[in-house]
């Protein structure tokens, strides 16, 4: 189980631009992390860069457990979850088909999501007559029902409405108090005590 992310003297490119260096970083159990900076800066790109979606041109991303450094592969397979702008969902799937997949992809438990994210209405429908905020509630579900000590999150607020961005919360809290992690990229502040760090200049 991850305990520990550390990101030392990061750069990443993309598109032929630098879009940041010299990033170091420290996210420990028990704590959330709001990344903040201007539109391009690279907070995606740093998400992705940690779930092994991007490969930095210079620097380090390591992660920890309680014996030490982990199997960077095995970290990222076992140990998060990315929730980013692009949810992955299949649109000709049913909410409940897609939430079953997604819970046997990653051996947890669809059960467990629904009361958290108030999805059972939605179960019968179809991903693409979704809303955003629905769909975004089913992409969230993951968290919850297939836990992992790291979660990394794409602006996770953006398209729910005030009742679900306070449960929301109320998921990030239970995490953070038992022993999780979130390293989230965010323009609006996230709903529960964070650390912040800015990317790019």
């Amino acid at each position: 189980m991850i305990s520990r992310l550390e990101i030392e003297n990061l750069a990443l490119d993309r598109g032929g631009r630098r879009l940041f260096e010299g990033l170091s970083l420290q996210v420990s159990a028990g704590e959330a992390v709001a990344l903040t900076g201007d539109n391009g800066a690279g907070k995606t790109s740093l998400l992705r860069a940690v779930a092994g979606l991007l490969r930095p041109s210079a620097g380090l991303i390591d992660f920890f457990g309680a014996s030490g450094v982990l199997d960077p592969e095995e970290a990222r397979s076992e140990g998060l979850h990315l929730v980013g702008h692009y949810d992955g969902l299949k649109g000709g799937r049913t909410a409940g088909e897609e939430l079953s997949f997604w819970s046997a992809w990653t051996g947890g438990a669809p059960e467990a999501a629904l009361e958290a994210l108030d999805l059972i209405p939605l179960l019968g429908l179809e991903v693409r007559k979704l809303s955003a905020g629905q769909r975004r509630r089913l992409a969230l579900a993951r968290l919850v029902a297939s836990p992992r000590a790291l979660w990394l999150l794409d602006e996770p607020l953006a398209p729910l409405d005030a009742r679900m961005r306070t449960r929301l919360g109320e998921l990030m809290t239970a995490h953070v108090k038992g022993g999780g992690m979130i390293l989230a990229a965010v323009h609006d502040p996230l709903p529960i005590p964070a650390r912040e760090a800015r990317v790019g200049a």
